[in-house]
């Protein structure tokens, strides 16, 4: 046997190992060892990527059962993103693009124990607790005085960095977007694969 092959096998086992260990010592994120269920999981297409959104409809049953009914209508499809604070959170949701808008449809609050960190994804509302209907937001960064305040219903498995490019508005104008980028397509990720499979 060749060095060079000696060195190629001992990498090989060492790559193994290394990843064997960080499985075990929990380094690798939690939604990167699981599967997701699709029929619970967002595809949300930007023109920079896709965001993978992980559902929690064990937390937000409504709400969940809201957003995959709306999703599947299309209601999504082209909406802005009409309020972006850079270092706070992404919104979106509203038919109007001004933040007054909806589906018409108002969803009760369903508070829960899942935290506003990073990536997480919760439902808008005014100042009536009741008030949340389609307009949803994902953190940008950590939030922890939104929990309990808002109906955490999700969260960003994959392609935060897609969603970290999405235009920033002014701050001191409520984070309103003068030119907002748009949802290209939402789809609920079974839905996705079943349209893949007819096509091939």
């Amino acid at each position: 046997m060749t060095v060079v092959r000696r060195l190629s096998r001992a990498f090989k086992a060492a790559a193994v190992a290394l990843a064997a260990f960080t499985a075990v010592a929990g380094i690798m994120p939690a939604h990167a060892q699981e599967k997701l269920d699709l029929e619970n999981t967002l595809y949300l297409d930007l023109e920079y990527g896709r965001v993978v959104i992980k559902m929690r409809p064990d937390l937000a049953p409504k709400h969940v059962a809201r957003v995959k009914e709306l999703t599947r209508q299309g209601f999504y499809d082209g909406l802005t993103w009409h309020r972006v604070i850079d270092g706070f959170m992404a919104q979106t949701g509203d038919p109007d693009g001004d933040g007054t808008g909806g589906s018409g449809q108002n969803i009760p609050a369903e508070f829960n124990a899942g935290k506003h960190t990073r990536g997480a994804v919760s439902m808008a509302r005014a100042s009536n607790i009741n008030s949340a209907d389609s307009q949803f937001f994902i953190v940008l960064a950590d939030a922890p005085h939104l929990n309990g305040q808002y109906t955490y219903w999700g969260e960003v498995v994959s392609g935060m960095e897609f969603v970290d490019q999405i235009r920033k508005g002014n701050p001191a104008a409520n984070g309103k977007v003068p030119y907002p980028d748009r949802i290209i397509r939402m789809q609920v990720a079974a839905d996705a694969v079943r349209s893949e499979g007819k096509k091939n």
